[in-house]
């Protein structure tokens, strides 16, 4: 049952709440709508009164939409790009034409931007727009002409064109005095820095160290130490069972070839992981890191039916992560892809 015109919300809060949906940012929302930051928050609070209902889920440095706030985006989204549609094709051509670009915030600062001065220079009758973020994004309905995504193959959409490849080599500052960096015996003794995040594994010293036939890394023997510690105070953050739950994660992914240790730190991952959802069910790094640990589960499975089992159980909770934060796109989608060719959909995960 449609409701009554008078009784839909002003177009200006439709028009602030896509602006937000469009970016997952009330800043960068404010800035395309040229309003201050406080006025599209207000714009925000003004259309769930208006509705009786939660649109977006606010967190300390992101934000996400509610699923019913996920369900108007899609509809107000579409009816305002029409709108933006029918509107620049009554007023005519502006002599210039407009580009949408979406790329992530590292490719948009370092790659991008630094080559866009000349392109415009080159290329005056044409005028770039550019949102810097990696969430999932839908070209068409976005208005958007083209999305720079960082992804693995095999998981990207039909018509995606490879750009570049990366390369990841390991550096160090020219005073440690080290000629080569191509072997565990190089770095021995050498502080390790690496990227903390359970999501990609080729960008850590574990997973290289342990193809190397070394053991653990004494960097994560110490940071599962003072995941554990942190757990033991009184009332523990769901963060703290986060990490506990990931430092679970990497140690099983670096036991390769010992299946009893590497099967016993996924069990306890998991069990950390149920402990972040009794205060928040919808703890999006939570459910990403009980996902990855059942992918795990599912690629070392030597039986089909728990391999497939565990599959589709870490696809359900990665895209419960992906929902919960469209945020971490790039990290999610290749472990959804590769649960999903693990789990056919007649099995129904536990």
């Amino acid at each position: 049952m449609s409701a009554p015109l008078v009784r839909l919300p002003s177009l200006d809060l439709v028009r602030g709440f896509v602006a937000v949906g469009r970016r997952m940012s009330i800043t960068l929302a404010a800035q395309d709508l040229c309003l201050t930051q406080s006025a599209v928050s207000r714009q925000i609070h003004a259309l769930e009164d208006a509705l009786g209902l939660k649109l977006l889920v606010r967190g300390h440095r992101s934000i996400a939409f509610t699923p019913e706030g996920e369900r108007l985006f899609r509809s107000a989204d579409s009816a305002v790009q029409q709108l933006q549609d029918v509107v620049g094709e009554l007023k005519g051509p502006t002599g210039r034409q407009t580009v949408t670009i979406t790329s992530t915030m590292g490719l948009t600062g370092l790659w991008l931007m630094p080559r866009l001065g000349n392109f415009l220079q080159r290329h005056p009758e044409i005028e770039v727009r550019v949102s810097a973020n990696s969430r999932a994004v839908d070209l068409k309905a976005e208005g958007i002409d083209l999305a720079i995504r960082y992804g693995a193959p095999g998981t990207l959409p039909e018509g995606a064109e490879l750009l570049f490849e990366e390369s990841i080599v390991p550096v160090a500052h020219p005073s440690l005095g080290l000629t080569a960096l191509d072997s565990p015996e190089a770095l021995a003794g050498q502080v390790l820095l690496e990227f903390d995040g359970p999501f990609r594994p080729w960008l850590q010293w574990s997973e290289w160290l342990a193809s190397q036939g070394k053991p653990i890394a004494a960097s994560l023997a110490t940071a599962l130490a003072k995941a554990l510690l942190a757990t033991q105070s009184a009332e523990p953050y769901p963060s703290a069972w986060q990490t506990l739950a990931e430092v679970h994660l990497r140690i099983a992914r670096a036991q390769q070839n010992q299946k009893a240790a590497r099967d016993e730190h996924i069990a306890a991952g998991l069990a950390a992981a149920t402990q972040v959802f009794i205060s928040n069910p919808n703890h999006a790094l939570g459910l990403a890191t009980q996902g990855a640990l059942y992918l795990l589960r599912a690629q070392t499975a030597q039986n089909p039916p728990a391999r497939q089992l565990a599959a589709q159980a870490a696809a359900k909770s990665l895209r419960r992560a992906l929902n919960s934060d469209p945020f971490l796109w790039h990290d999610y989608v290749p472990l959804v892809a590769e649960a999903g060719a693990l789990a056919p959909p007649e099995i129904d995960a536990p």
